[in-house]
């Protein structure tokens, strides 16, 4: 398993070229997403920036299969089966992930949201309502946190009022519905944010997680859309 502590990174500017090839590159999904989702693209662009305990070279190489033998746990995507959606932001994303090995999936709201491996709910928040771009709604983010049998945690964020389907102390197994997705917390958009966490010695830290795709197993690329497989 592939660990990074929570520190901060330093994150490069955005020059006028790399908007310019951002918007090259990505142009073709305007009609489908609008411009806020092209000003996301252009602040995300660059969204994986290098940190002390784990560096950007390192990401790329656990990417491409090169960072040895890799046994850690292979998690299903946490949406149905046979659906797709867009990674919008990831690893130490320069938009608003700055400090977590966090992935953003773009979800309308009310999409059903599946556990990416089994495990025991530990916390269900639902009863916030509001969502948007300013701090005073962090604590409106509705979320379900559930442990797994190794001790580490996954969670599950901005789902919408009410839209958890599980209760604390409820058993799930891997590709189950847990709850809805939504725009609640500090969120610019419906989306799902989605990190896993284990505890050791140096307590609680983040940790990049593999997933099946119908392309095989692998970690996720911002900017890619992947669609869900079941695990057997």
């Amino acid at each position: 398993m592939y660990i990074v502590q929570m520190k901060s990174a330093t994150q490069p500017g955005i020059t006028r070229e790399q908007k310019l090839v951002a918007l090259k590159k990505y142009g073709s999904l305007i009609p489908a997403y609008g411009m806020k989702f092209i000003t996301l693209i252009i602040l995300l662009i660059f969204s994986v920036t290098a940190t002390a305990q784990y560096s950007r070279q390192e990401l790329r190489q656990l990417r491409k299969g090169k960072a040895g033998v890799d046994t850690s746990f292979v998690y299903q995507l946490p949406f149905e089966p046979g659906t797709a959606h867009y990674v919008v932001q990831g690893y130490y994303g320069w938009f608003s992930h700055q400090n977590r090995l966090a992935l953003d999936f773009k979800m309308k709201r009310a999409t059903k949201v599946c556990a990416a491996r089994g495990g025991v709910v530990v916390r269900v928040r639902e009863g916030g309502k509001k969502g948007g771009w300013n701090k005073k709604y962090r604590s409106e983010g509705n979320n379900i946190v559930i442990q797994h049998s190794d001790g580490s945690r996954a969670g599950y964020w901005h789902l919408q009022f009410e839209g958890s389907l599980v209760n604390v102390g409820d058993t799930v197994k891997q590709g189950q519905v847990i709850g809805l997705s939504g725009k609640t917390g500090y969120t610019t958009a419906p989306h799902l944010h989605f990190l896993v966490w284990t505890n050791n010695q140096n307590g609680w830290q983040q940790v990049p997680t593999r997933f099946l795709t119908q392309k095989g197993v692998r970690y996720l690329r911002v900017f890619r859309r992947y669609t869900s497989k079941t695990i057997q």
